[in-house]
């Protein structure tokens, strides 16, 4: 095909998208691809075409189909959003990316790193978007967090700390970790600025009912400004919680999900610690510490759904010809901590260090997961 005639070159049309999975999170996809005026949902693909259908229900012209192989070979179709179980991202994927279409992959990107570095690499030798579904970092309340701590509302970052725990139900093939911690793992990603990065992590883990896979995981991972940042993840807690703080040198922030009256909260009340240079000659023998109690400020927020900014993100990085806010690079600095916390916690809280960001050469993908071992 020539490059002109290509579906994603067409100013002003909307792009051609399939959405590859009709079960948990892809009718969500389907819903918000429909009510975009940026794309055009021309397939549902699933092995259980009767769900698929279900799924688009009796009016939709969007075709139904348990064949991938016709997917990829709709000319129309410019990209592909994957929505199958975490196992079957790498082919799927790769699949879609060998055959010209951009690529959005459902957290997480893949079930390795080296998987992961796979798809990246094919991406950007074809010079192909390739976006994860993060879904949390397109939330009103992430983006007002990554733009006050871009902005350096907040000052430099001393701690995050994140807690998201419930009564969930206990996963057959993955453990919490890989459950839940991804979302906080991803936000954390997200808003950090661009020359904080974790450098190392240690993970305890508990299976305290005997599900022969970790129900309770907490992780603490190490900046290297020197912060830190704690997840704790849970899926046996009574109560429902969904709270991130963001301590800085300046004023705290603290994120509660579950509140709609007041998601977010910026508190200007802290710690200070005077240098010797600002004692006086008799003081500079110990340096004071004072407590500062100013304002609590809630921003406002608004009310776009999540999903929905995420597929017009999606739309402008592909018509753009730029790497999408969670790109697969993102991706793959989430699954960097989470294999390594995963090795921390077969070793029972060893320290583990990570690569560099995820942004290391993915020429060869095997070595770049072998580097560890």
């Amino acid at each position: 095909m020539n490059d002109a005639d290509r579906p994603d070159k067409r100013p002003g049309q909307a792009l051609g998208v399939a959405v590859i999975g009709a079960g948990y999170w892809g009718p969500n996809l389907v819903r918000n691809f429909q009510s975009s005026d940026r794309f055009r949902l021309r397939w549902l693909c699933d092995l259980d075409v009767a769900r698929a259908r279900r799924v688009l229900g009796s009016y939709s012209t969007v075709q139904a189909t348990d064949d991938y192989a016709a997917v990829l070979a709709d000319p129309e179709v410019a990209a592909v959003a994957v929505a199958t179980p975490a196992g079957t991202h790498l082919d799927v994927a790769l699949a879609a990316l060998r055959a010209g279409k951009h690529v959005l992959v459902e957290k997480p990107l893949a079930t390795t790193y080296a998987d992961g570095a796979r798809l990246v690499a094919e991406a950007e030798e074809r010079g192909l978007t390739l976006m994860c579904d993060h879904t949390y970092c397109y939330t009103p309340a992430v983006a007002k967090i990554r733009e006050l701590v871009h902005e350096g509302a907040l000052g430099d970052i001393h701690y995050v700390d994140s807690v998201r725990i419930n009564l969930g139900l206990v996963q057959k093939d993955i453990d919490v970790l890989w459950d839940l911690a991804p979302h906080d793992l991803s936000i954390l990603d997200f808003i950090l600025p661009e020359h904080v990065e974790p450098v190392a992590v240690a993970a305890h883990g508990a299976d305290p009912i005997g599900a022969g896979r970790d129900c309770i995981t907490y992780l603490t991972l190490q900046l290297d400004t020197g912060a830190i940042a704690h997840v704790h993840v849970n899926w046996l807690s009574p109560t429902k919680v969904r709270t991130t703080m963001v301590g800085g040198a300046k004023r705290t922030l603290i994120w509660d999900d579950l509140n709609p009256a007041q998601r977010v909260a910026v508190f200007d009340r802290g710690v200070d610690l005077a240098t010797p240079q600002d004692l006086g000659a008799d003081e500079r023998r110990e340096a004071l510490i004072s407590y500062r109690s100013g304002d609590m400020v809630a921003p406002a927020l608004g009310e776009k759904e999540a999903l929905r900014s995420m597929v017009d993100e999606f739309a402008a990085a592909i018509t753009e010809g730029r790497a999408p806010l969670t790109d697969g690079r993102a991706g793959l600095r989430v699954l960097d901590i989470l294999e390594a916390a995963s090795r921390s916690l077969e070793f029972r809280g060893a320290v583990v260090g990570l690569r560099t960001g995820g942004d290391r050469s993915l020429k060869n993908a095997d070595e770049a997961a072998g580097e560890r071992r």
